[in-house]
């Protein structure tokens, strides 16, 4: 079983890219964030191409900003769409869906931004995460369990090719990474890292400076699984040649294979960066000289 979550960033701007991805990569559950569409339009623009595909469709929009869907070419039961306990920022936003997909229990998440520490954003952020353990709290006892996306935190200076960079920025301040550690101290387990304890990894290059071939990127992709889930890993990776070419998204997906590992152990980033992104290099980056992502949803 191969399940993915991909950071889309305009699903209608990247329409021919998925399809060729989901030719190329045969995805059994697809986790996508930022499509920016409605449900109506997203299905409209998606319904013909992923019915031939095999793919039920949950998807959670309101086609401005954020989106979140599932894909699943097995079942797809129980849909929640929305953060039961969830804030707003000021009202609801469509940053949550889950279902259930083969017995696991997937939800596909697009955590707040933050925008910068004295940002109110940044505590809305805070709020939704809290919200989004109280969840995992409660379904991990239930079942097998995975909570993929984009979660705006790099969990520790090792997923960040410059962390100098990001100096009073989000993203990667104790309050955040504490969030993130209440979530596997409900039983989530973070299985990239599992796997590929001491590797560079990265999932999202910005699209300024060259960041991308010469790897100056951030680990912000993250798939987090129960115990029972993660048992089942035999390979987790960065599809980078995703994010090769142009109009793209700024992120790469990535890839958990479970029970079986059809392109066999690989990873962590595939095919690897000729670059290699280090410390104490100046220029590039997530974080501007302001220290506010240039990623302000």
């Amino acid at each position: 079983m191969r399940i993915a979550t991909w950071n889309i960033n305009s699903a209608k701007a990247r329409q021919a890219r998925l399809i060729e991805w989901l030719d190329r990569a045969e995805p059994d559950v697809v986790c996508l964030q930022e499509t920016k569409l409605s449900d109506d339009a997203f299905l409209e623009l998606f319904d013909e191409d992923l019915f031939r595909r095999g793919y039920r469709v949950a998807h959670h929009g309101d086609g401005r900003w954020n989106g979140v869907a599932i894909l699943s070419r097995g079942s797809l039961d129980d849909v929640v769409r929305g953060l039961p306990g969830g804030p707003g920022f000021p009202g609801p936003e469509p940053r949550a869906v889950a279902a259930t997909c083969d017995g696991i229990r997937i939800w596909s998440l697009y955590v707040p931004n933050g925008r910068t520490v004295d940002d109110p954003h940044f505590a809305y952020k805070l709020s939704w995460l809290a919200a989004l353990r109280d969840v995992v709290a409660a379904e991990v006892t239930r079942g097998p369990l995975m909570t993929l996306g984009d979660f705006n935190i790099a969990p520790t200076d090792a997923d960040v090719w410059d962390v100098a960079a990001f100096a009073g920025a989000t993203h990667v301040t104790p309050a955040e990474r504490a969030a993130l550690g209440e979530l596997t101290e409900a039983g989530l387990i973070d299985v990239l890292r599992a796997r590929w304890p001491d590797d560079v990894v990265y999932t999202y290059w910005d699209y300024r400076q060259l960041c991308f071939p010469k790897n100056f990127g951030v680990r912000i992709d993250l798939t987090l699984t129960s115990a029972d889930v993660a048992g089942r890993v035999r390979a987790v990776w960065v599809d980078r040649a995703a994010r090769k070419g142009t109009g793209t998204s700024d992120h790469a997906p990535v890839i958990v294979d479970l029970d079986t590992a059809p392109d066999s152990d690989v990873g962590p980033m595939v095919p690897p960066p000729s670059g290699r992104g280090s410390a104490g290099r100046a220029g590039g980056g997530r974080s501007s000289s302001t220290g506010e992502s240039p990623r302000r949803r």
